[in-house]
């Protein structure tokens, strides 16, 4: 069985989206490398079944490596497939494969805080645009995808925090960056 080719945002539609979800927990239980290494081999047990379910189409362990693929059941009227093109001690990237409602790629990362003693931050980390037209106008112009796709990874970012056993500081924070030809918005949540 032939692989679908990968989908980078460069061949998609719209506007480009750089978004960001993270969680910061003190006093976790487990390291970043231990914390991320669980993740990656129990990825689907972070994700909420009914918006997102990822199920493992290409690959044989539990555990990630590079080119395992997994499709997703998407809440709504797309599913995709995601490939993983990157994968270190603390983070791991998942690519969209053709078909995927977007173009471009998500980073998964654990790291020490920058400020903050005893503190990590788990971050999901994206780069894309729609997949076409329709998908362009069906997430962006009337907001459909992004519901589902913002609760998808605040949730996964709540069961990182809630299986690291520390206290999570503050709600998942959840930054947009939407880049147009000529212009570029932010916007951030808390």
């Amino acid at each position: 069985m032939s692989s679908k080719p990968e989908q980078p945002a460069e061949t998609g539609s719209g506007a480009h989206f750089e978004r960001r979800y993270w969680v910061d927990v003190q006093h976790a239980h487990h390291s970043a490398t231990e914390l991320m290494q669980y993740i990656q081999c129990n990825v689907p047990d972070f994700s909420p079944d009914l918006l997102a379910e990822f199920t493992k189409s290409k690959g044989t362990g539990a555990c990630l490596e590079v080119g395992d693929e997994f499709k997703i059941k998407i809440l709504g009227p797309w599913n995709g497939d995601v490939r993983v093109s990157e994968l270190g001690a603390d983070y791991f990237e998942l690519v969209t494969l053709e078909s995927h409602p977007e173009a471009g790629r998500i980073r998964f990362s654990v790291s020490t805080h920058a400020s903050l003693p005893n503190t990590i931050r788990f971050e999901i980390h994206s780069w894309a645009r729609s997949r076409d037209g329709l998908v362009a106008f069906t997430y962006d112009t009337l907001g459909m995808g992004k519901k589902v796709q913002q609760q998808t990874w605040e949730t996964f970012c709540l069961r990182v925090a809630s299986y690291s056993g520390g206290l999570q500081l503050g709600p998942v924070h959840v930054e947009t960056i939407k880049q147009n030809d000529s212009e570029t918005n932010v916007t951030q949540d808390a």
